[in-house]
């Protein structure tokens, strides 16, 4: 039997790594740095450059980040958050943390991110604020969107969770928003050994605050402003992510040729294949194809020892969790056709042009029955 080709492959990363990685995790052992210290300081500060900005935070989460970012723009109870209902739930739960209402606008039947089309006519006078996400690692239309926000006064919020590196018109996205928000979970294009995020910024007053709610409410030790959380980043994931981010860029070439190999070698099957806006540049955290029978070919691929995954089989709009909402199914037709038809393939920056053809070639297989 072939080869088995996994959906991702978090070893063959690790394993050059490794020397580099036992080295940092056993300094901050002896330095007994377990939560923020110095690797982490290090790392907000590579980061922040890496991103393009001034500020950036270290969180134990990318969900406490986005909580965070709610907090200091002062959403709460009565409010609405503009967002999509086609992506990872923590997006939408940021918003509910704070008891305010998600309020979801259908997604580009091209691109998967939020329609800015759509986007001006779910503004109320209760929104207050707006936040997208780089679904899949492409980035939303910023332009149009950033529009309707300074037209309606209203901060831009960017989920970054998925998009590490992307761009957009050359520019690296994280530096469009009033915050953005990132997620250093071990599968993503930058991720931590364990749990991880970050909130960067180009506000002062923000970076300072969302410090202090991280640890507790406080910027002197015993004492507390105000109520805050236990989300600090801990020190070796700092220490690793320091270490990771090094190769980052490296990674991100290499997701690139991945994706631009499978476009090459399915553009004749009748699979809808993902496009990159003329606007913008991938960093393919996901390669994302669609078809009516994805889970037909889905069972079809892990038979033959390719791993897949499905990257959201439910909207947000038609969870349980967001009965009280209202929605039902027809409401956003793009983002539920989405959810039926998506289907992740294989990408990481180790998959080799054999293990694509390979993943290809089972695909081809299965419309040839």
């Amino acid at each position: 039997m072939p080869e088995k080709i996994p959906y991702l492959d978090l070893a063959a990363q690790l394993r050059p790594l490794r020397k580099e990685l036992d080295a940092v995790i056993a300094r901050t052992l002896d330095n007994c740095s377990f939560c923020l210290g110095p690797d982490v300081a290090q790392f907000e500060k590579d980061f922040a450059k890496f991103v393009g900005v001034e500020h950036c935070s270290g969180f134990n989460s990318g969900t406490s980040a986005l909580h965070v970012a709610m907090l200091l723009l002062g959403v709460g109870p009565g409010d609405e958050v503009v967002t999509t209902p086609f992506t990872f739930v923590a997006t939408s739960w940021a918003i509910s943390y704070v008891g305010a209402k998600p309020v979801f606008v259908d997604v580009d039947d091209a691109t998967f991110n939020l329609d800015p089309k759509l986007l001006e006519r779910a503004i109320t006078p209760r929104t207050k604020a707006v936040m997208p996400v780089h679904l899949y690692g492409h980035p939303f239309d910023l332009d149009p969107i950033l529009a309707i926000c300074k037209k309606h006064k209203l901060p831009l919020v960017e989920d970054t969770a998925q998009a590490h590196g992307a761009k957009y018109k050359g520019k690296t996205v994280g530096t469009f928003g009033e915050i953005s928000c990132f997620s250093f979970y071990p599968g993503k294009n930058l991720g931590a050994c364990g749990e991880g995020g970050a909130l960067v910024t180009n506000n002062a007053a923000y970076d300072k605050r969302a410090r202090s709610l991280r640890e507790h409410g406080s910027t002197v030790r015993y004492y507390h402003d105000e109520v805050g959380y236990n989300y600090r980043m801990e020190g070796i994931q700092g220490a690793v992510l320091g270490v990771k981010l090094k190769h980052l860029a490296k990674w991100t070439t290499e997701r690139r040729r991945v994706a631009h190999r499978y476009h090459e070698l399915l553009a004749d099957t009748p699979l809808q294949l993902p496009r990159e806006a003329a606007w913008g540049e991938s960093a393919y955290h996901l390669y994302v194809v669609r078809h009516p029978r994805r889970d037909d070919l889905k069972k079809h691929l892990e038979t033959n020892g390719v791993g897949c995954a499905l990257h959201y089989p439910l909207p947000l709009h038609l969870q349980k969790c967001y009965a009280n909402l209202g929605h039902k199914a027809g409401d956003f037709p793009f983002a539920e056709k989405a959810a039926r038809e998506c289907l992740s393939l294989p990408i990481f920056p180790e998959l080799t042009d054999t293990q694509i053809q390979r993943v290809v070639e089972v695909i081809k297989d299965f419309f040839r029955k």
